[in-house]
């Protein structure tokens, strides 16, 4: 039968980021009536201005952490999508480890809250940073992560960013055994696309290339192995565990394209267009270096795969990064983009014309 969106009241938590209001478009054309929140801490409210001043989402601005703004946002909603969260990219969540630890408490207080409004279900968005870093320690193995490595035979997460989702899920399939809540897991795998921000590793990639430096460098030895998984397959994988998911189990999100970062570097020069010096940076963060995803399960629970090979998303990426930025811009918030997250000072837009998400 098919899901009724057009009956649901849906919250989106961070849903002015890249993902999330990618997912606010195709509720939208599903039907569902949209409530976002988000605290405009990253990310950008034109990615949604134009749905929040027509009328078709509504807004809640504020910080989740605060049991008051959890409470107003879930009220009256039957479905709630979680994609909320202290996060940046490589450099951030290896830098800023207290920072991502806050969302420990922001998952439990939105839970709480979506527990005493009755919601009927509740899709969480978790990573893949769940899983054991030990395992992923060798780029020369042919790896797919699946579901059950973990804790497999210990837990190591990567860092409190990936403890925090460990937790968040560990919740949710509790919520489902002791109060009958429908709850479902994404991991999702290095997400990028339109929208995205240059403190994940393609965006930062394309940035370099439009503004033709040379040299170029790359963060660690360039052989790390990666599946980036275009948004657009990440949402259709996150709507249908909303739709046919209820007890609380989690699911890879992610393309099994093995991709070696010096691969998309190169990809990405070719796309600008010129030949630079590339510099390896051994002394930069640079994560695990093999993060796969197995999506068999994906497959058969929600009878999804990934749509958009890399190469296709990488170009539709590039073509939407050019044709919306300026060199200007790009060259001002880089840097600090890179191990931080939201915009810098200087580069900020006025308050009610810009800011962001929360994923």
């Amino acid at each position: 039968m098919t899901y009724q969106w057009s009956s649901k009241k849906v919250l989106v938590t961070g849903g002015a980021s890249f993902i999330g209001s990618t997912l606010v478009d195709a509720l939208l054309r599903r039907g569902a009536s949209v409530r976002v929140v988000d605290d405009f801490s990253s990310g950008a409210y034109r990615n949604i201005r134009d749905v929040v001043e027509d009328g078709s989402v509504e807004l809640i601005r504020g910080d989740l952490r605060h049991p008051d703004v959890a409470r107003a946002s879930v009220d009256g909603i039957d479905v709630l999508f979680h994609l909320a969260a202290d996060h940046g990219g490589r450099g951030y969540v290896d830098l800023h480890q207290y920072a991502c630890s806050t969302n420990l408490g922001l998952d439990s207080i939105l839970f709480k809250a979506a527990l005493d409004a009755g919601v009927e279900q509740i899709t969480y968005a978790s990573s893949g940073c769940i899983y054991p870093l030990y395992l992923q320690g060798n780029p020369e193995e042919t790896l797919y992560i699946t579901e059950d490595m973990e804790k497999a035979p210990g837990y190591d997460p990567d860092g409190l960013y990936g403890l925090a989702k460990m937790a968040g899920e560990l919740t949710l399939r509790a919520m489902h055994k002791e109060f009958g809540v429908k709850t479902a897991s994404c991991r999702y795998f290095t997400v990028y696309g339109p929208r995205g921000v240059e403190n994940h590793a393609v965006i930062a990639m394309i940035a370099r290339a439009f503004l033709r430096q040379d040299p170029f460098y790359v963060w660690g030895s360039g052989e790390q192995i990666r599946n980036w998984t275009y948004v657009d397959d990440i949402v259709e994988g996150t709507i249908r565990a909303a739709e046919r998911i209820e007890d609380g189990t989690a699911v890879n999100l992610g393309t099994m394209e093995r991709v070696r970062v010096i691969d998309a570097v190169h990809m990405v020069c070719e796309l600008a267009g010129y030949e630079p010096e590339i510099v390896r940076q051994l002394d930069m963060p640079v994560g695990p270096m093999n993060r796969v995803a197995d999506n068999s399960l994906a497959k058969r629970l929600l009878d999804w795969e990934p749509a958009v090979p890399f190469a296709e998303g990488l170009r539709r990426t590039y073509d939407w990064y050019v044709s919306t930025k300026t060199p200007d811009e790009v060259r001002a918030i880089l840097d600090f983009m890179l191990t931080g997250r939201g915009a810098p000072p200087a580069a900020s837009e006025p308050a009610g014309a810009a800011a962001g998400g929360s994923v």
